[in-house]
Protein backbone atom coordinates (compact mmCIF):
# COMPACT_ATOMS: atom_id res chain seq x y z
CA UNK A 1 0.00 0.00 0.00
CA UNK A 2 1.56 3.37 -0.87
CA UNK A 3 -0.18 6.93 -0.19
CA UNK A 4 1.17 10.03 -1.49
CA UNK A 5 2.35 12.73 0.99
CA UNK A 6 3.51 16.37 0.33
CA UNK A 7 6.82 15.01 1.18
CA UNK A 8 6.96 11.55 -0.81
CA UNK A 9 5.08 8.26 -0.74
CA UNK A 10 4.59 6.43 2.37
CA UNK A 11 4.92 2.52 1.69
CA UNK A 12 3.70 0.22 4.25
CA UNK A 13 5.44 -3.43 4.72
CA UNK A 14 4.45 -6.15 7.04
CA UNK A 15 7.36 -8.83 7.83
CA UNK A 16 6.86 -11.50 10.09
CA UNK A 17 9.74 -12.17 13.62
CA UNK A 18 9.65 -15.16 15.03
CA UNK A 19 6.03 -15.56 16.45
CA UNK A 20 5.45 -11.77 15.83
CA UNK A 21 6.23 -9.50 13.29
CA UNK A 22 6.61 -5.64 11.97
CA UNK A 23 4.78 -3.20 9.82
CA UNK A 24 7.61 -0.69 8.64
CA UNK A 25 6.94 2.39 7.10
CA UNK A 26 9.38 4.17 4.26
CA UNK A 27 9.02 7.45 2.93
CA UNK A 28 10.23 8.13 -0.32
CA UNK A 29 13.52 10.08 -0.28
CA UNK A 30 13.72 9.48 3.45
CA UNK A 31 16.71 7.35 5.19
CA UNK A 32 14.97 7.08 8.16
CA UNK A 33 11.88 4.18 8.83
CA UNK A 34 8.54 4.31 11.26
CA UNK A 35 7.50 0.91 12.48
CA UNK A 36 5.20 -0.56 14.38
CA UNK A 37 5.73 -4.03 16.45
CA UNK A 38 3.42 -7.01 17.27
CA UNK A 39 3.68 -10.19 19.01
CA UNK A 40 1.25 -12.44 19.48
CA UNK A 41 -1.61 -12.52 22.33
CA UNK A 42 -3.10 -15.32 24.58
CA UNK A 43 -5.63 -16.34 22.08
CA UNK A 44 -4.66 -17.89 19.05
CA UNK A 45 -7.03 -14.93 17.09
CA UNK A 46 -5.07 -12.05 19.02
CA UNK A 47 -2.25 -9.65 17.83
CA UNK A 48 -0.37 -7.45 20.64
CA UNK A 49 0.62 -4.01 18.89
CA UNK A 50 3.75 -3.53 21.30
CA UNK A 51 4.70 -0.05 20.27
CA UNK A 52 5.21 2.46 16.96
CA UNK A 53 8.20 4.18 16.33
CA UNK A 54 8.30 7.07 14.34
CA UNK A 55 11.84 8.79 14.16
CA UNK A 56 11.69 12.45 14.47
CA UNK A 57 12.56 13.47 10.96
CA UNK A 58 9.93 12.07 9.46
CA UNK A 59 7.44 13.28 12.32
CA UNK A 60 4.00 14.92 11.88
CA UNK A 61 3.48 13.13 8.55
CA UNK A 62 1.39 10.52 9.51
CA UNK A 63 2.95 7.61 9.11
CA UNK A 64 2.62 6.21 12.64
CA UNK A 65 -1.69 6.74 11.70
CA UNK A 66 -0.81 4.99 8.21
CA UNK A 67 1.24 2.04 10.04
CA UNK A 68 -2.28 1.74 12.70
CA UNK A 69 -4.45 2.22 9.69
CA UNK A 70 -2.68 -1.01 7.57
CA UNK A 71 -2.38 -3.17 10.67
CA UNK A 72 -6.99 -2.65 10.97
CA UNK A 73 -7.24 -3.36 7.49
CA UNK A 74 -5.16 -6.64 7.99
CA UNK A 75 -7.20 -7.36 10.85
CA UNK A 76 -9.88 -7.27 9.15
CA UNK A 77 -8.60 -8.97 5.97
CA UNK A 78 -7.36 -11.92 7.80
CA UNK A 79 -10.06 -12.36 10.96
CA UNK A 80 -7.05 -11.21 14.05
CA UNK A 81 -8.09 -9.04 16.67
CA UNK A 82 -5.28 -6.33 18.10
CA UNK A 83 -4.43 -5.92 21.97
CA UNK A 84 -3.46 -2.03 21.82
CA UNK A 85 -0.86 -2.20 24.81
CA UNK A 86 1.08 0.70 22.43
CA UNK A 87 -0.31 3.78 24.13
CA UNK A 88 -0.76 5.50 20.65
CA UNK A 89 -2.79 2.19 18.86
CA UNK A 90 -5.19 2.80 21.52
CA UNK A 91 -5.67 6.26 21.17
CA UNK A 92 -6.33 5.39 17.52
CA UNK A 93 -8.84 2.75 18.52
CA UNK A 94 -10.66 5.36 20.38
CA UNK A 95 -10.55 8.16 17.85
CA UNK A 96 -12.75 5.10 15.34
CA UNK A 97 -15.37 3.60 17.19
CA UNK A 98 -16.13 1.83 14.34
CA UNK A 99 -12.77 -0.32 14.79
CA UNK A 100 -14.51 -1.40 18.08
CA UNK A 101 -14.99 -5.20 16.39
CA UNK A 102 -11.24 -5.78 16.37
CA UNK A 103 -10.06 -4.77 19.88
CA UNK A 104 -9.19 -7.66 21.67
Amino acid sequence: MTRAHEHGAVTITHHVQGQGGVYIAEIEGEPEEGYLEWQPGDEEDVRVARTTVVPRPIGGRGVAAELTRRMVEDARREGFRIRPDCSYVAKKFEENPDWADLRA
